[in-house]
């Protein structure tokens, strides 16, 4: 069964079809997110699970996996993160190219799970801004398909302009992020 986009609102008549650029460029990029799996633990393997013929991601338009953060737009940080990786998950970040986003995958990349120790990052929103968490350990597939419609949803429905609002200086300023 192919998923098919939804037309964004317009005007349509026969043989063309009307709307603006924002919702044009929106759909194209809800529909071909690059995604990077930072894997480190179990919510890598539910991930793989995800990538299989059951789930099948590639009918979501995410069948190309980067591993090079110059070319992917999605950061899929999954598993448990320790205060030194916390650096390198920020150099990820820095180097993926506007626009991005980032989802937090399982209870480990939210919150720390229930690793509540000294060497364990309680959160990756300590170092980089997140836009969807997944709860679960480890996530079902079903689940990581619900956060990556919701990314979807965001990438689809964001202006082209909020990258340089005002606001969103402000959250980069925050994370120490230039």
């Amino acid at each position: 069964m192919a998923t098919t986009a939804e037309m964004p609102e317009g005007y349509a008549g026969e043989g063309f079809f009307a709307t603006s650029l924002s919702k044009a460029v929106g759909l194209a990029r809800a529909n071909s997110l690059w995604p990077l799996p930072f894997a480190t633990s179990c919510c890598g393997i539910e991930f793989m699970a995800t990538m299989g013929s059951n789930y099948d991601l590639a009918r979501f338009g995410m069948e190309r996996l980067s591993f090079s953060p110059r070319q992917s737009d999605l950061l899929m940080v999954m598993g448990t993160i320790s205060k030194k990786m916390g650096p390198v998950l920020k150099q990820v970040y820095t180097q993926m190219a506007e626009p991005k986003w980032v989802i937090a995958v399982g209870a480990c990349a939210s919150s720390g799970g229930i690793f509540d120790t000294y060497s364990v990052l309680q959160g990756i929103d300590k170092v980089i801004p997140v836009d969807v968490y997944v709860p679960g350990c480890p996530p079902r597939p079903e689940q990581l398909i619900d956060g990556i419609m919701k990314i979807q949803e965001l990438v689809k429905n964001e202006p082209l302009r909020r990258r340089y609002s005002p606001e969103y200086q402000h959250l980069l300023e925050k994370y120490q992020i230039s």
